[in-house]
């Protein structure tokens, strides 16, 4: 008998799991919970979206597809009812699954640091990016009458490849008042489009000690 793991369990093993307790801890995310936990959560959140999963009705058919395989999954030993998925992912503190993403995005970039520039100092692109949405199933989302949209703002790390900072916000809010949500590193490289050049903003970064670049206004 085979007796390796699958290949999603590997994956997984590369969570830090007493990391993700603290933040659970934290935000008391097990609070009167029994067999459904945000361990539980996580790990079928991910199967959805790496076995590219279209809803939520579409996640549980497939793992009720691979019931036998569940525990060894990390997904335990009871079924996943379609309520019970939806009532956490619409209850539960989403602070717990935010800081862990940052905490494994923080990690992410210390392991994958090069040196693709000859300059000390980290190298960060900031820009966002509009994602549209049907306004019959994300009402919340409302951008005009008809249509609707959300924007999502990302501090890409340039050397390392990967995320270092995102917030998602309404499609109406525009870079530069969120700029101001980064923390910045002293001798760091921050790069805006020409769009972001707010003085007040682009002062505020030059006194922590931090250096930008921005398109010439022409």
């Amino acid at each position: 008998m085979n007796q390796d793991q699958y290949v999603f369990s590997q994956l997984s093993t590369f969570l830090n799991r007493t990391q993700f307790n603290n933040y659970v801890r934290k935000y008391d995310g097990n609070r009167y919970v029994k067999h459904f936990t945000c361990w539980n959560q996580l790990l079928a959140m991910m199967f959805g979206q790496l076995s590219n999963r279209e809803s939520l009705r579409d996640l549980i058919i497939a793992l009720e597809a691979h019931q036998g395989k569940r525990y060894h999954l990390g997904l335990g030993r009871e079924p996943i009812a379609k309520t019970t998925l939806a009532s956490a992912n619409q209850n539960r503190d989403c602070r717990i699954f935010e800081d862990f993403a940052f905490y494994m995005m923080k990690e992410a970039c210390e392991k994958r640091a090069t040196n693709i520039l000859d300059i000390p100092g980290r190298k960060y692109a900031f820009d966002s990016t509009t994602i549209p949405l049907c306004l019959a199933t994300f009402p919340w989302a409302k951008f005009r009458k008809k249509k609707g949209r959300v924007k999502a703002h990302v501090l890409y790390d340039i050397e390392a490849q990967v995320p270092a900072f995102y917030t998602v916000t309404t499609a109406s809010k525009h870079d530069s008042t969120v700029m101001s949500a980064i923390n910045y590193e002293p001798n760091a490289y921050y790069i805006f489009d020409r769009a972001h050049d707010s003085f007040k903003e682009l002062y505020r970064i030059h006194l922590t000690g931090s250096f930008f670049v921005v398109r010439a206004k022409i």
